[in-house]
């Protein structure tokens, strides 16, 4: 991002900060050099997985884009709400507070079309949302999903603990769909917690 005010600035780092002392995970600064560079000629973004705003108003920074956003936990969406407000970006976001399982499948039914997604929701869900998401990117869209690899955990060949099994099958599955599905080109970047750049060719 270019050009920030100062006071933007300051507020990006203030939302960045109360992220780390409070463990909600936000997106790393390598992974979002390259998403708010992925969405510059977005014109409207749907993204999963809203937390406290921070990757969204990265976005809304970097390009002129409308951005949908989806957030299940009720007290973090009234965060972002509040941090929205204090970029002034609130009128170009529509903030859904929800479960990403049933908010992806009512915007379908509702016929809406993004140029650009980021996933960055429930790990485990990834592959479950795939349909929904594919049908939800405009031919020519960009779909970038972050953290596909899980820590480490999806290129591993090691034992994975239980805890996080079911997460890294997943995980494989989206990945595996992604990368074999001709309409898609897809890129995987073995950057930070690995991040996958779909474009939707048909």
């Amino acid at each position: 991002m270019e050009n920030l005010s100062e006071k933007t600035a300051v507020i990006l780092d203030e939302i960045r900060g109360h992220a780390g002392e409070n463990y909600i995970p936000i997106i790393r600064e390598k992974t979002l050099q390259s998403l708010t560079q992925a969405c510059k000629n977005a014109s409207n973004i749907l993204e999963i997985g809203t937390a406290t705003g921070y990757s969204a108003s990265c976005m809304l920074l970097s390009c002129d884009a409308f951005v949908t956003t989806i957030e299940k936990d009720p007290v973090r969406a009234t965060q972002a709400a509040q941090n929205f407000n204090k970029l002034n970006l609130s009128h170009r976001v529509r903030l859904i507070t929800g479960d990403a399982a049933q908010e992806l499948k009512a915007l379908t039914v509702q016929g809406e079309r993004f140029d650009f997604i980021f996933l960055d929701g429930p790990k485990g869900q990834y592959e479950h949302y795939y349909d929904d998401l594919k049908t939800l990117l405009r031919r020519g869209g960009i779909l970038f999903a972050d953290n596909v690899f899980l820590h480490g955990m999806v290129k591993s060949d090691g034992t994975i603990p239980h805890k996080h099994r079911s997460m890294v099958v997943n995980l494989r599955k989206f990945l595996k769909r992604l990368q074999s599905d001709s309409d898609f080109q897809t890129q995987i970047f073995d950057i930070e917690d690995g991040f996958t750049i779909s474009k939707k060719l048909k």
